[in-house]
């Protein structure tokens, strides 16, 4: 019997997470299958998640209709995943096991709110590996940092851009630096920045695609960069990962890496493999949160080999020639951000909206 591609990433240095959570993923035992025979790590969720499970299923139905899916019971799911994860946050030495929850998108522009939103969900939850998420905007940053020198595991989301990244990872040791300097612990903070993928090629592909149209010299570069923006994204970002949480520096300050997470990786493009986003992405200390289906697909034909540290000399060049071709990743991934922000908000409004439909039926 062929041995789960997916159980030979945790040698290779990667966790797998499940961008997915629905009570009966818990009830029904399948979660802890998942992490019995995939390898199964921990767990990531947003607005849209929650919204589709209760618009196109019938799983919540009892609960609106006794008008008690209110916080308790969906902070009950979150606590009820945590648990599933406990063996693993516990062996890892809470290097692993994670279920992440996100703050009101609505707050993804109030740094005040934000932080007070984010001490409620910790409080609430109650356990020691929840991850609250946090989007990458300007305002996020202080917040990274405030929650972090509180000691609040933090999942930075929506981040597309490099010199995002910096920013991000600079708000992290920031905020341990200031708890070492208040005297309290730092060993056991977690954080994970996660690179949004499949979204910044969804946007390039099409305007590389009217370049290759035109032909000539810029067709020529637009086809070798094709669908190769994102995965040349990822490198970089893990080779300035590399250079910050690897360094002498670093290590003084005796806390765990904010560790890459590789999120939104998913194929858009029904050409590309449907495993695009996750063979190219292998590396040590990483993390890739997979949606259902990308997790079955994997499971069924993936081949895991170590690449990530692979032809990033290229990766780079890759990313220089797109100016070549007319196209400014800043200015598309500042569009993503805001747009990323508005879809969240969008979907969690949705999810409110189902549940006044749903319990007034």
């Amino acid at each position: 019997m062929k041995e789960n591609p997916l159980k030979k990433l945790e040698a290779l240095g990667q966790s797998i997470w499940l961008d997915y959570i629905r009570c009966d993923l818990i009830t029904s035992g399948k979660l802890k299958l998942m992490i019995k025979e995939d390898g199964l790590r921990g767990m990531t969720s947003n607005p849209s998640i929650f919204e589709k499970a209760i618009a196109e299923s019938h799983i919540y139905d009892k609960d609106i209709s006794e008008i008690t899916l209110k916080e308790k019971n969906i902070q009950l799911i979150y606590q009820n995943a945590a648990d599933e994860f406990k063996t693993i946050y516990e062996k890892t030495d809470g290097k692993d096991g994670f279920v992440s929850l996100e703050v009101n998108p609505h707050l993804a522009h109030d740094t005040d709110g934000t932080i007070k939103e984010a001490r409620r969900l910790w409080t609430s939850l109650n356990r020691p590996n929840v991850l609250i998420k946090v989007p990458a905007t300007d305002e996020g940053m202080p917040a990274i940092r405030q929650l972090i020198s509180e000691g609040i595991n933090v999942n930075v989301t929506l981040l597309f851009a490099l010199s995002r990244y910096r920013q991000v990872a600079e708000a992290y040791i920031a905020g341990i630096t200031d708890r070492k300097d208040k005297g309290k612990p730092v060993k056991n903070i977690m954080s994970v920045a996660s690179f949004f993928l499949s979204r910044i090629d969804a946007v390039i592909d099409p305007k590389e695609a009217d370049f290759i149209a035109l032909g000539g010299e810029q067709a020529h570069f637009a086809t070798k960069i094709r669908g190769q923006v994102a995965i040349s994204s990822a490198k970089v970002a893990y080779k300035i990962y590399q250079e910050i949480f690897e360094s002498e520096e670093f290590a003084k300050l005796g806390a765990l890496p904010q560790r890459l997470l590789w999120a939104s990786t998913s194929s858009k493009d029904p050409n590309y493999s449907d495993v695009k986003y996750v063979e190219a992405l292998i590396g040590p200390n990483t993390v890739n949160t997979i949606p259902l289906k990308t997790l079955e697909a994997y499971r069924d034909h993936g081949e895991p080999v170590s690449l990530l540290k692979e032809n990033v000399e290229q990766a780079s060049w890759v990313l220089s020639k797109l100016s070549e071709v007319g196209i400014d990743l800043n200015e598309i991934t500042n569009k993503l951000e805001n747009e990323g922000v508005q879809k969240f908000i969008a979907s969690y409004d949705q999810l409110i909206k189902a549940l006044v439909m749903k319990s007034s039926v």
